[in-house]
C-alpha cells in the first residue's frame, strides 16, 4: 500500500517513513511548502493531511483531488509520529 502525508515537520520526515515502513505503507511525504503537491501524489491509495502545518489553500486542493480521484483521505491536527502510527493502524 502506498499513502502520501501532506504536512508534518521537516526534521520528522524520516521519523514519519521509518513509521510507515514498519507497517508495511510505502510513504510519500510532503512538507506543505512545495507549490501543487495534488499533481505530485501519484497512485497513493490514502491521502493524509496534517492540517495545522499547511495553507488553507494547498489543502482546499488536497481535497479536491481526493474527492475526485476517489482517494480516501484523513485529516488530523497535530503532527506527531505518534499520530501518524495511529492513522496507518486504522488504514
Amino acid at each position: 500500500m502506498c499513502a502520501a502525508l501532506i504536512g508534518g515537520m521537516d526534521r520528522l520526515k524520516q521519523n514519519y517513513i521509518t513509521s510507515a515502513k514498519k507497517k508495511g505503507v510505502k510513504l510519500k511525504v510532503f512538507t506543505g511548502k512545495e507549490n501543487k503537491v495534488s499533481a505530485m501524489l501519484g497512485s497513493a491509495d490514502h491521502v493524509i493531511i496534517f492540517t495545522n502545518q499547511i495553507s488553507h489553500a494547498a489543502k482546499i486542493d488536497i481535497v479536491k483531488y481526493t474527492k475526485a480521484n476517489n482517494i480516501p483521505l484523513h485529516m488530523f491536527h497535530s503532527c506527531g509520529v505518534s499520530t501518524l502510527k495511529n492513522c496507518l493502524e486504522k488504514l
